[in-house]
């Protein structure tokens, strides 16, 4: 119900709504604040434990898994333990719940996320990953992809799956690294073209959960709004951006079930 919400966020709501319910083509960014909300910590929170003193240029980036390849790969393992038993929020149910609405009228839901864990597929929807996937991997040396790694292998109380030796490569013999982009690295050509595509083409873009500061997947809010599209923006802590049309300052767990219970209603 509407009126769980502020007097100020439900007109916002409402104005979403209109905006959104003759909309055709939509195009929907998720960033960190999504998965923070089922408890998955972001990378700009501070690192505990094993990695408070290590920073993104030890962990994160080609030059690091060149240097010391097993802190890296370690790193990582440590990742997905943390990930691997957290579910979807209710944003990711609402969503899913969206796509599948979508499917028996005219409109095209597009959903790009920045974040490289699975939250989105387990609620059931279709992604498009824009930084890789905790879940896969691929040779460092040749690129060779390697058979996506079973998720429920990992365990979040360290007996199972938490295996810090390095692979190598059947192909090449090179360490076998995880499928996500690193710092300083190029974002996936399809991937990208999918998400650039649709933000250019949409009538309304949806960012939920992020910062929309970390380039190039910021500046699609702005293709969007460039070519015509109106911008709404879902965040807790809403950025300063002039071009933001709509701001639902508040969890996405919150306000997108809400919102899309009106957008879906008859």
């Amino acid at each position: 119900m509407l009126a769980e919400l502020s007097p100020t966020l439900i007109a916002e709501v409402e104005l979403a709504t209109k905006l959104l319910k003759p909309a055709q083509r939509i195009c929907i960014l998720t960033g960190a604040g999504i998965s923070a909300e089922s408890g998955i910590p972001t990378f700009r929170d501070k690192q505990t434990g094993l990695w408070e003193n290590y920073g993104v240029e030890d962990l994160a980036t080609p030059k690091a898994f060149i240097r010391d390849p097993k802190l890296v790969w370690s790193w990582y393992q440590w990742r997905r333990q943390v990930v691997a038993d957290k579910t979807p929020n209710p944003a990711h149910h609402a969503l899913a719940q969206w796509q599948y609405h979508a499917q028996s009228t005219e409109q095209q839901l597009t959903l790009i996320t920045q974040n490289v864990d699975d939250l989105h597929e387990q609620a059931g929807s279709t992604v498009t990953h824009l930084h890789g996937n905790l879940w896969r991997h691929k040779c460092g040396q040749c690129e060779a992809p390697v058979q996506e790694q079973a998720r429920d292998s990992y365990s979040s109380q360290n007996t199972v799956g938490y295996d810090e030796a390095l692979m190598t490569c059947a192909q090449c013999g090179g360490y076998i690294r995880p499928d996500i982009v690193w710092f300083g690295e190029a974002l996936p050509v399809d991937e990208w073209h999918t998400a650039e595509n649709a933000a250019t083409n949409c009538e309304v873009f949806i960012s939920i959960g992020t910062s929309s500061l970390v380039y190039p997947a910021a500046g699609l809010a702005q293709s969007a709004k460039q070519n015509g599209a109106q911008v709404i923006e879902i965040n807790p802590n809403p950025t300063p951006n002039t071009f933001v049309d709509i701001t639902l300052a508040e969890k996405a767990g919150i306000v997108l079930p809400l919102l899309i219970e009106e957008i879906t209603a008859l």
